[in-house]
Formats: structure tokens, C-alpha cells, sequence
């Protein structure tokens, strides 16, 4: 394993931990879309049992089912013996991707990364389209106490545009001093570590570090969970003199408005349910600063999915998944969009620009009259220029 993802010597890391219990079927997102034990976390761990005991080679089609995961760790929620399924198959791709069976579709994201900076290889200065006119001074060239990284998801889809223009303007309303690396911004490096391409990830880790305390930051501001994953867990083992703190944007927006820096005004009453992203809930542990935001939001009436919380329900967009399956991804996100509707909410909030993506596009296809946003677009609305 390489350095970004060690090697965890103890026992939660040892495939032949699995019981085959089978506590893990009903909260993997894959298996409840395809029904096949080989989809499912203990038929990918016997896989990994296989590979130890050098009973299986390596296979195009072993790649095929151990990349054909979103790595949401519902599975490590549920396990009673504690195992730590999501870094035991981190590690079989890690052994894949070495050996060449890295799919072909991870392949070219890889090479997008690394030639131009962000996932869909396009040039870095698409990075600011979603800078409104007037929004500030241009990127990266001024000082400041904060830097928002804005991530490829929110700075590059214009369905997401929104995230960072509430953000920025939230921040700034609250009077943040705020920055942005604009396109200098690269990929913080996380779907390369998702591929098992961990080798990449030190000189990412440097670079992005350096730019930011180039700018006198001393600390980092993210949408997107994934990023804020990367920074707050990832980099500290990489660059261990790191000298910034890392905050996800509904931490930063939530002590704003209690502090009474943003006074939110009443919104039209209604009932809204929230989205738990697995990289921000269960990679990270932050639950309460998105609903506690909904929740000072005048008018408004939080009512919870059946599954929440630790126990929240993939909607299909991490793990690189949407890379290598897009079809199962709009199938996990389709059955998460229905318990969205269950709660008679007529808006589902979310604070991952992936996770609006996947379930706005499900709520599309199924036509259903339930609106997607991320908590700084709801935030937004309630609080005025």
C-alpha cells in the first residue's frame, strides 16, 4: 500500500475477519440494486481472502466486481466484528492498479488528472465559469485568512454552479476573509486514490498545501466532502507539518450564523429531509452542522429517511462508481430518492456536490416534485444580499 492509504496492522484490516454473517447485504447499495453475492462486501471479501491465499490470480473480472463498488463504508457500520471492509478492498485495488487492471474508464480519469488538473481533463481556467460577474476580486491574487477550495464536481458541472456561488456569497456576507486558488486549483487527488492509485496522491498533497500557504491561509473551506476527506484526514499524513485547519462549508456556515454573522429569514413552511454524504458522515464523522443549518432556518421542518446518520443510504456516486457503472449508480440513487419521498418532505437537502448531482438527476427521471439543493442554496435563500 502506499503512503496515503497505509496498511492498518491491526486485525480490522484482515479479510479473514468476515464472518459471512451477512449484516452487510441490506445496507450495500450494490447488492440491493443487483441481488448477486459476488456484489456484495463479503463476496468482494472473499475475494480478497483469495488473493491472500494466492488461490485467484488477478483477473480483468475480479476488477471488474472489486471496482464496481461506491466504497461508501455502510458496510463498516454494520459489521458486528468491526471490520474495516472500504480499506481492505482500497487495498485490493491498490494491488489491481499495479498490476495493470485498472479500468479503462479510471484509466483516462487518471491521465485527465494528472495532464490537466481535474476530472474531466478540461482546461484549468474552466475552473472559474461559475464566478458570477462581480463576485470579487479575481482568484488567488490576494491574500486571506481562508481559502474556499471549491473542487472539480462544484467548479466544473454548471448544474453545480450554484454550491459555489451561495458559498462564496454566504462567506462573504458573514465577513470572511476569503480566497480562491481559482485555476490553480487542482484536484485534491481523492479519485486517485479511489482507483488504488495512491502513488499519485504526496506530490498532489504538497503542491495544493504550498499554494494555499502562499496565499497566508490558515485554513481551507470545502463543499464538497470528498475534498474535505482529503484535507482533514489524508494530507496531515502526507505533508505532516501542515499548517492549516480544514473546515467543511456547513461548519464554517453554521458558527456564522450563530454567531450572528448570517441572521436567516423565514422561508415558506415546509418539510425538509436531509441527505447524509457517506464521505462527510461516515469517512468524517460530521452529522449535525447540515440538519442544526436546516434547522435555523425559520419555516422550516426537518423530517428524517428511514436510513440516516451512520446508517444513511449510499446514493451510488462515490467509489469512482460513476466512472465505471453509470447505470447502477442511477439505480442506488433512484431507490435513495424513495425514501426521500416517504418523508413527505417536498425538498431534499444534501451538502455534496455529487450527491446533489446523482439525486437531482434521479428526481428528473422519476419526475417526482421534490426539490434538491445543497444547504448553502438552501441557506441562501433565507438569507438575503
Amino acid at each position: 500500500m502506499a503512503a496515503a492509504w497505509p496498511q492498518n496492522p491491526n486485525t480490522a484490516t484482515d479479510p479473514f475477519r468476515c464472518t459471512r454473517c451477512g449484516a452487510c447485504l441490506a445496507v450495500c447499495p450494490t447488492y440491493r440494486v443487483l441481488a448477486r453475492e459476488t456484489e456484495s462486501p463479503r463476496g468482494r471479501l472473499a475475494l480478497a481472502r483469495a488473493y491472500a491465499e494466492a488461490t485467484l490470480p488477478p483477473s480483468p473480472r475480479a476488477a471488474e466486481l472489486v471496482y464496481r463498488c461506491a466504497l461508501c463504508a455502510a458496510c463498516n457500520a454494520a459489521c458486528p466484528t468491526g471490520l474495516e471492509v472500504d480499506t481492505v478492498l482500497q487495498g485490493l485495488r491498490a494491488r489491481l492498479a499495479a498490476e495493470g487492471l485498472l479500468p479503462e474508464s479510471l484509466q483516462r480519469l487518471r491521465s485527465a488528472v494528472e495532464a490537466s488538473g481535474n476530472i474531466l481533463g478540461e482546461a484549468q481556467q474552466a475552473r472559474e465559469l461559475w464566478l458570477e460577474q462581480g463576485a470579487g476580486d479575481a482568484p488567488g491574487r490576494h491574500a486571506a485568512e481562508t481559502v474556499y477550495f471549491v473542487g472539480c464536481v462544484a467548479s466544473l458541472f454548471p448544474s453545480s454552479y450554484p454550491i459555489p456561488q451561495q458559498t462564496l456569497r454566504l462567506l462573504r456576507a458573514a465577513g470572511q476573509p476569503v480566497t480562491l486558488l481559482g485555476g490553480a486549483e487542482w484536484c485534491c487527488g481523492y479519485p486517485l486514490a479511489l482507483s488504488g492509485c495512491e502513488d499519485a496522491l504526496p506530490a498532489i498533497a504538497r503542491d495544493l498545501v504550498g499554494r494555499v500557504v502562499a496565499l497566508g491561509a490558515r485554513r481551507v473551506v470545502t463543499s464538497c466532502p470528498s475534498c474535505y476527506h482529503t484535507w482533514r484526514h489524508i494530507y496531515p499524513r502526507l505533508v505532516p507539518e501542515m499548517p492549516l485547519e480544514v473546515l467543511h462549508a456547513s461548519e464554517v456556515l453554521l458558527q456564522a450564523v450563530q454567531r450572528g454573522h448570517l441572521q436567516p429569514e423565514p422561508l415558506p413552511a415546509q418539510a425538509v429531509t436531509y441527505h447524509d454524504p457517506c464521505d462527510l458522515g461516515r469517512r468524517s464523522g460530521l452529522y449535525d452542522p447540515p440538519r442544526d443549518l436546516i434547522r435555523s432556518i425559520p419555516g422550516l421542518r426537518l423530517t428524517e429517511m428511514r436510513d440516516r446518520r451512520d446508517g444513511a443510504l449510499c446514493c451510488g456516486g462515490g467509489g469512482n462508481l460513476e466512472s465505471v457503472a453509470p447505470g447502477l449508480v442511477e439505480q442506488a440513487a433512484a431507490r435513495r430518492l424513495q425514501q426521500a419521498i416517504e418523508t413527505g418532505a417536498t425538498t431534499l437537502v444534501t451538502t455534496c456536490p455529487q450527491c446533489r448531482r446523482t439525486l437531482a438527476g434521479a428526481a428528473r427521471r422519476e419526475r417526482a416534485r421534490l426539490r434538491v439543493l445543497d444547504v448553502s442554496e438552501l441557506l441562501g435563500k433565507a438569507v438575503s444580499e
